[in-house]
C-alpha cells in the first residue's frame, strides 16, 4: 500500500503556509500543491475544503466571496501558529522532498510497466503478421507444387522439407521471443525450462518414430 503523502495534521499546517504567501481560492491551493509535487500528487477538493473549513472554525483563516469564487486568507492567529510551529514546518518540507522522490519513482515504474506491455503487444502483433505471411506463402507454394510439379515424389519431398524447416524456425523464434519477454520482466521459472526440454525431447522421439515407420 502506498503511504500517505502528508502525515496526520501536516496538510493542515502546510495549507496555512501556502496562504501565508498570499490569499488563494480552493483551486489555487490545489494547483499550488500539485506544482510543489511536480504534478505527481494532486489533492482532491474533498481533501482540501474540509481542512479549510476546520482552519476557519479555529480562527486561523478567513474566507471572502470574490464573484463565484471563495478566497481564503490567513489570519493573525494563523501566522502566530505558523511561527510557533516553524521547526515542524521545516520537517514537513523534508518529508515532502522524500514524498516527491517516492511518487516520481512510482510514476517511473508505472510508465516502464506500460512500455513493457506495449512492447510485448507490438511483438505479438508482429509475430502474428509474420505467421500469417508464412502461412500464405506455404499455401501458395502448395498450390504451385500441385500446378507445376504434379506428383513427382522427389520434388514433393523437397518442398515438404522446406515447409518443415520453416515451421521449426517459426516455433524457435516465437518461443525465444516469449522467453526473452519473461526475462525482461525479471523472472523465468526453472519449471518452464524443464517443460521445454522434456516436451521437445518427447516430440523429437515421436517424430523420429514416425519417420522410421
Amino acid at each position: 500500500m502506498t503511504p500517505p503523502v502528508f502525515a496526520h495534521g501536516h496538510l493542515r499546517l502546510y495549507l496555512l503556509s501556502l496562504l501565508a504567501e498570499r490569499p488563494m481560492h480552493g483551486y489555487e491551493l490545489i494547483q499550488a500543491l500539485s506544482d510543489r509535487f511536480g504534478g505527481t500528487y494532486v489533492p482532491s477538493a474533498g481533501t482540501i475544503y474540509p481542512r479549510l473549513g476546520k482552519l476557519e472554525e479555529d480562527g486561523l483563516v478567513t474566507k471572502e466571496s470574490d464573484g463565484r469564487k471563495t478566497v481564503y486568507a490567513i489570519t493573525g492567529a494563523g501566522r502566530a501558529e505558523l511561527a510557533e510551529r516553524g521547526s515542524e514546518l521545516e520537517g514537513i518540507e523534508d518529508e515532502l522532498s522524500d514524498s516527491v522522490r517516492r511518487l516520481a519513482n512510482e510514476v517511473r515504474h508505472s510508465v516502464n510497466d506500460a512500455m513493457k506491455t506495449l512492447r510485448a503487444d507490438l511483438a505479438a502483433a508482429a509475430r502474428d503478421a509474420r505467421s500469417d505471411a508464412r502461412d500464405a506463402g506455404r499455401r501458395e507454394r502448395a498450390d504451385t507444387r500441385t500446378t507445376e510439379w504434379g506428383d513427382d515424389p522427389r520434388v514433393q519431398a523437397r518442398m515438404a522439407l522446406r515447409d518443415a524447416e520453416a515451421a521449426i524456425n517459426d516455433f524457435r523464434q516465437q518461443l525465444r521471443s516469449d522467453l526473452r519477454a519473461q526475462v525482461a520482466d525479471g523472472h523465468l521459472d526453472t519449471e518452464i525450462v524443464a517443460l521445454i526440454t522434456n516436451g521437445l525431447t518427447a516430440l523429437r522421439r515421436e517424430i523420429t518414430a514416425a519417420l522410421r515407420s
